[in-house]
């Protein structure tokens, strides 16, 4: 769950939200005049946010791949790294 918290108090407790969002693994939405801009999440979560945005990443790779290819041929991964300049 997010807490959403306003730039101008993010900076007044940036000290804090930083020790809970590294310690306790909380995240925070901050927010300019009501509207969400920007999130602070732990290193963990990013991380994982990054394996998704891969894994996604390559299962579209796949998909574009195998519209050229025969649709049952599968691509190994050093091609596709390399095909995608990696």
């Amino acid at each position: 769950m997010f807490n959403k918290i306003t730039i101008a108090d993010a900076r007044k407790q940036f000290s804090d939200i930083i020790n809970r969002v590294a310690c306790n693994d909380e995240s925070f939405v901050l927010t300019k005049r009501g509207e969400p801009i920007a999130a602070l999440v732990s290193m963990k979560e990013h991380k994982l946010l990054q394996e998704i945005k891969e894994q996604i990443d390559i299962k579209d790779a796949n998909k574009d791949k195998n519209e050229i290819n025969e649709p049952d041929e599968p691509i190994p991964w050093g091609d596709l790294i390399k095909d995608l300049g990696f």
